[in-house]
Formats: C-alpha cells, sequence, structure tokens
C-alpha cells in the first residue's frame, strides 16, 4: 500500500496548535491591532482627512483604508510567522519535529497557513471597522480577496525566513518595525504617488511595498499609481523567491540544525 503524498494529520496538528495559540493572546493579537487602526482613522480620516482634498474623487479617509489595512497585514504576517517557528527554536522542541514523520513542505504549510488565516482574519476586521468610519466600495471584490491571500501568504512565508534567521527576539521584531513599516510608510499607504515631485516620485517606484498596496487599493476604487499586472506579477515572485530560500534552508539546515 502506497504512503499518502503528504501527512495531512501533521499539517492539522500544527495548524490547529498555531490557531490555538493565537485564541490564547486574543488581545494581541486582535485587540490591539484593531485599536491601533481606529487610531490612525481618528488622526489621519478624521483630524486631517476633513482639511483635504479628495484623492481623485475618493474621500481622504476612504482612500487610506486599503493601505492601514496592508500595513495591519504585513506587520502582523511577518510577527504571527516568525514567532511561530521562533518559540519551538527557542525551547528546543524544533529538534521533535524535525525527526518527526512530518516532511519540510507539511511544517511550511502547517505554519505559514495558521500566520496567513490570523492574518486575514485581522485584515477582514480592520476593514469592518473602518467601514464604521468611512463609506468603502469595493470594485473588484475578488482581486480584493485574491491580494489579501497572496500579501498575506508572501509575508507570512518571509517571517517564516526571519523566525528560523532570528537568534533573540530583538531580532525578530527589528525588521517589522525598522525595515517594513518605514517602506509602508513611504509606499503611498497615506498618499498617493503622483503627490510628489521628481526626482522622488521615481525614487519611489523602486520601494516594492509601493507595488503591494497599489494593487490593492485598485481592487477598492479602480485607481493604480503602478499597472496592476505588475503588482500582481511582484505578489506571486515574491512568495516565489521565499520558497526558494525556504526550500535552501530545509535542504542545508540553515539555523536549524546548529
Amino acid at each position: 500500500m502506497s504512503a499518502p503524498m503528504f501527512n495531512r494529520h501533521g499539517i492539522w496538528a500544527i495548524y490547529r496548535f498555531e490557531m490555538a495559540r493565537a485564541l490564547r493572546t486574543l488581545l494581541q493579537s486582535l485587540v490591539t491591532p484593531v485599536i491601533t487602526t481606529s487610531l490612525y482613522f481618528v488622526v489621519f480620516g478624521s483630524a486631517i482627512g476633513s482639511r483635504m482634498t479628495g484623492m481623485g474623487n475618493v474621500p481622504y479617509g476612504a482612500f487610506i483604508v486599503p493601505g492601514l489595512v496592508m500595513l495591519s497585514l504585513f506587520t502582523q504576517s511577518l510577527f504571527n510567522a516568525s514567532f511561530g517557528i521562533f518559540f519551538p527554536k527557542f525551547t528546543g522542541t524544533i529538534y521533535e519535529m524535525l525527526s518527526a514523520p512530518v516532511s519540510p513542505f507539511e511544517i511550511v504549510t502547517g505554519y505559514v497557513g495558521a500566520a496567513a488565516t490570523k492574518s486575514i482574519a485581522l485584515g477582514l476586521v480592520i476593514l469592518a471597522c473602518a467601514s464604521l468610519f468611512v463609506p468603502i466600495h469595493i470594485l473588484h471584490p475578488f482581486w480584493m480577496v485574491a491580494f489579501l491571500v497572496l500579501v498575506a501568504l508572501a509575508f507570512s512565508l518571509f517571517g517564516f525566513i526571519i523566525g528560523i534567521w532570528a537568534k533573540n527576539f530583538e531580532q525578530i521584531q527589528s525588521i517589522p518595525m525598522l525595515v517594513i513599516t518605514p517602506l509602508t510608510f513611504l509606499g503611498g499607504a497615506f498618499y498617493s504617488v503622483d503627490m510628489l515631485p521628481q526626482p522622488w516620485r521615481t525614487v519611489t517606484l523602486f520601494n516594492p511595498i509601493v507595488y503591494l498596496i497599489s494593487g490593492f487599493r485598485w481592487s477598492f476604487y479602480g485607481k493604480a499609481d503602478v499597472p496592476v499586472g505588475l503588482s500582481l506579477l511582484l505578489t506571486l515572485g515574491f512568495c516565489a523567491l521565499c520558497l526558494a530560500v525556504i526550500a535552501w534552508i530545509f535542504r542545508t539546515g540553515y539555523r536549524l540544525k546548529s
């Protein structure tokens, strides 16, 4: 009798454990990001937005919604996936998992799937909260969900890499705080790239976050700073790159077996 192609029970065990951990820390996993995002709406959407003109016939408060959802999605995907794989390294239980009848593909699927699920759920909750502050219209709901899922998967894969690379909790927090958050603020989360003068407009286009936020915002309002096809292509390319790095990590045992 042939063996199954993959261990569904192993994937489900990892996935269920990670989801249960999120429920135990619901205040940190859900409530805190929602409160933080609500403060963004109060400050940027109401206080500042009321004094600004619309962004291409889109009220400023509604314009920043996709950027705020992406900001939470980036940081939470990174944190959930990196902490999920780092904690077994920290406690030493990762060696038991590596010696168990679970393949690297199944390990990644369990951890990344759980991290992406939590991030997507948070993004939808933030979107629901945003609708309480500003009217939201989604012109392309299929592509909105597609970008939401792809970005969550991409940054969960990236977070998985960070969790393996990191030697302590400070390194886990350094990438989101020192790299991702600044790139997000400079990537058109709160403004349109077209508003920038040259040469800053050209410089901004080298920021990969611009393409992710632009594609997601297009799914809402049909307006994008860069071609939507390019946004989708770069998102898929980032996923492929992260998968290639993870495959190399398991093949070489980089910071897993030492």
